[in-house]
């Protein structure tokens, strides 16, 4: 494909991109809470297509594209498997998180986590756990952008160039408004990432089966062991469990719960996303099953939706292009924002201690910079360490859950018990993934959890809680009731 096309396809998108930053900026007040959680104003759709585009990334469209290409049913089953579980703490955690976040103007779930048990050095941890396990995460947004540049125009687009290009795009969002920006940029991609999506759908049921009924009847006659679910059991739960607790672990979309501006704004923001998802969900799904059947034989399953691209019509795959760069570029400046607002609050605020607000404003936008450059750096990189760190991810940050967890339903955890809980199940964790052991067949985020749990309940129980444990989760009832959850 001729760079042209991919150049003019995603310069129109990131003109709309840009102005609507641009118009977020005139509503942006000043300080910490305005640009990092948008004052706590966002209405129930933006909240809701914000959290769609950070939770969906690049891995959607290819992915999980080339995960059911390659395995079938089985990965629908899993992604299936997070979404249920997603809801599930949505609607269990959201409201806690909004209530105790309004109450006490929490801006990270690390500092709520500092807060509850009453100790700095637990949000400095998390906080910790967090950067080490997402840097790589969010690079790998920007060698996706890379590779696709380079794949879709042979060669003539440098790998570098994409990426490039998506950190300069993510990092605008992030800096220029902030939360702000960045969610009312994240509906626009969200919307695009859809609506690209359900293109992409029509066309291979029409142009390329016939129909929906064709399309059905014919994965089922002569792909019947797409339909078959293969996966073991090791495998299905190694990579089911981390996923099942995206929503609570993964700071990028909890710190989400705090933003929606009423009640009602946070309700409709989880059954917005419920639906956004699991419209996505199938329709990427099905994108597997065709590819499938259409170009089978791929050596690499995620070449899937790349090889379909060349095959489709330009525009129309310009459109899925710039569909899937929405996705990836979403992510990408979520986990940013993200990840400088806690480095300033939880890590240089309780260092530098009498931090002025604009000294830590300052603070967050420098490390957005800095976080950009050392995700580029990684990007350049290409090395397979970065490939092992992103799927340590998931399972490293399964090590946060149990702390959170523990923050509203059980009065007895204990600074020192979140402490080793994290610290000693992230390295066993971490040291698994790296060195490839893998117990009994079992996956290392699935050991790294039970360590976890175990450290968390016997260190709390062996340790005293602290003073305020029972007043703190009073205030959570108290809270929940008075906003009607």
């Amino acid at each position: 494909m001729s760079p042209y096309y991919l150049f003019l396809g995603l310069g129109i998108w990131a003109v709309f991109g840009v102005l609507i930053a641009n118009y977020a900026k005139r509503y942006m007040g000043i300080g910490m809470e305005d640009f990092f959680l948008a004052n706590r104003k966002i209405g129930g759709f933006i909240s809701a297509m914000t959290y769609s585009a950070t939770t969906f990334s690049a891995f959607m469209m290819i992915g999980l594209v080339g995960l059911v290409y390659s395995t079938g049913v089985g990965a629908f089953g899993f992604e299936m498997t997070y979404l249920m579980f997603t809801v599930l703490l949505l609607g269990i955690f959201a409201p806690r998180f909004w209530s105790v976040g309004k109450r006490y103007n929490y801006l990270t779930p690390s500092e709520m986590l500092s807060h509850r048990y009453e100790d700095d050095k637990v949000g400095m941890v998390s906080t910790i756990v967090f950067l080490i396990m997402l840097i790589p995460y969010a690079s790998i947004q920007m060698m996706g952008a890379g590779f696709l540049f380079y794949g879709l125009t042979g060669g003539q687009v440098p790998y570098m160039v994409g990426v490039i290009i998506m950190a300069v795009f993510s990092g605008f969002a992030a800096l220029w408004a902030g939360m702000r920006s960045v969610s009312w940029t994240d509906a626009f991609q969200a919307i695009t990432m859809l609506v690209s999506a359900l293109i992409l759908l029509f066309y291979i049921f029409y142009y390329i089966f016939g129909g929906p009924v064709n399309f059905f009847s014919t994965i089922s006659s002569q792909n019947p062991e797409l339909l078959q679910f293969t996966w073991n059991i090791e495998m299905f739960i190694g990579l089911s469990l981390p996923w099942a607790f995206f929503a609570l672990t993964n700071p990028q979309v909890s710190q989400r719960m705090f933003v929606s501006k009423d009640v009602k704004s946070l309700k409709r923001m989880i059954i917005f996303f419920s639906l956004f998802a699991f419209i996505y969900t199938i329709i990427t799904s099905l994108f597997g099953f065709a590819i499938a059947n259409y170009i089978p034989g791929l050596a690499v399953a995620d070449e899937a939706m790349p090889a379909l691209l060349s095959q489709v019509p330009t525009v129309l795959a310009v459109v899925i292009f710039v569909g899937i760069f929405a996705a990836a570029s979403s992510t990408l400046g979520s986990v940013i924002l993200t990840l400088s607002s806690m480095t300033t609050r939880d890590l240089a605020q309780p260092l530098g201690k009498n931090l002025s607000e604009k000294q830590q404003l300052l603070i967050g936008k420098s490390t957005i910079v800095l976080l950009v450059v050392v995700c580029i750096i990684f990007a350049s990189l290409r090395l397979e360490l970065i490939a092992v760190l992103s799927a340590m991810a998931s399972g490293g940050l399964l090590v946060t859950a149990p702390a959170l967890i523990g923050t509203f339903f059980w009065k007895k955890g204990t600074s020192q018990g979140a402490l080793v809980s994290m610290l000693v199940g992230g390295l066993v964790t971490g040291s698994m993934f790296i060195f490839n052991i893998y117990p009994l067949g079992w996956w290392p985020s699935i050991w790294g959890f039970i360590v976890t749990i175990i450290l968390y309940i016997g260190v709390s129980l062996a340790t005293s809680p602290p003073e305020r444990a029972e007043e703190f989760l009073e205030v959570v009832d108290e809270e929940m009731e008075k906003n009607g959850f």
